[in-house]
């Protein structure tokens, strides 16, 4: 019996540490009221720039998970598309279902209302595995979040999981 063709492809394997281009996202008090109302925060940092304030931050706290919303260029081409989950090449056997294996976001500085942020994203690993439903493909993947100043505020990891 022949050898099973692997899913890691050269061709995926290539892609890794390959920086996105990046994409800028803005940081307003709307958008910041309007997500954690809806994740149920109800510090008054969230909401009240002088409560903000008076614990010592620059303006409205972006809650944990939202890092700005994407400015949207209608003449901009698509970054949709591109094959694979995360828009890269696809594995050298099809898989049909995708997972959501968690997401992960570490904080090095404080987003607050008013910061433009500019991030950029690339595969980190790719990893074979067999699971108790057969074959399984593991990408992480990393996004590191810059504020309008050049500093890092944030790195997310994401793993996604075909199997």
């Amino acid at each position: 019996m022949a050898d099973a063709v692997p899913l890691i492809t050269d061709e995926m394997r290539a892609t890794i540490g390959k920086e996105s281009d990046p994409t800028t996202s803005e940081v307003d008090r709307t958008a910041i009221r309007m997500f954690a109302r809806s994740v149920g925060h109800t510090d008054p940092i969230y909401y009240d720039e002088a409560a903000a304030k008076a614990a010592g931050y620059r303006d409205v706290v972006a809650p944990p998970g939202y890092l700005g919303t994407p400015v949207f260029n209608p003449n901009a081409p698509s970054r949709r598309g591109g094959g694979g989950m995360f828009g890269g090449p696809e594995p050298g056997r099809p898989l049909k279902r995708i997972l959501n294996g968690g997401t992960e976001i570490e904080y090095l500085e404080d987003i607050c209302a008013g910061d433009v942020l500019t991030s950029t994203s690339h595969v980190a690993n790719y990893e074979e595995t067999k699971g108790s439903i057969g074959d399984m493909l593991i990408t992480t993947s990393k996004t590191v979040y810059k504020n309008q100043l050049g500093k890092v505020v944030a790195i997310m990891t994401g793993t996604g999981i075909r199997y």
